[in-house]
């Protein structure tokens, strides 16, 4: 890890997993809608633009106004990840990885 890169959070890892697993539809309801059927968890709407933006100043995303032909609706933006948001969400799968070694016979009990 650079030392200007900080690590990402758990929501942030969500956030750019979403956007990888919506490709072309990752706009900010899907990003949310994607998150809460996968991860089972609700998600605060504000949140996802809030982390949107993080992302994308830290340059881990980027964005763009999809093309809208309905008259008077707001343009969609769009998001992508990086590579350098690949590579942190790579960063952050490792060490996750890396902690996790070992517990598995704790972490599986039921």
């Amino acid at each position: 890890m650079s030392a200007m890169q900080s690590p990402l959070g758990e929501f942030e890892v969500m956030v750019l997993l979403a956007v990888l697993h919506l490709a072309d539809a990752a706009y900010p309801p899907s990003v949310r809608s994607e998150i809460e059927r996968r991860a089972r968890r609700k998600v605060a709407r504000g949140a996802i633009y809030v982390t949107l933006d993080r992302l994308e100043s830290k340059g881990l995303l980027s964005s763009a106004s999809a093309d809208e032909h309905t008259p008077g609706a707001r343009p969609r933006r769009t998001y992508r990840a990086t590579q350098r948001g690949l590579r942190a969400l790579r960063r952050a799968m490792a060490a996750v990885e890396r902690m996790k070694a070992g517990l598995e016979p704790v972490l599986n009990q039921s």
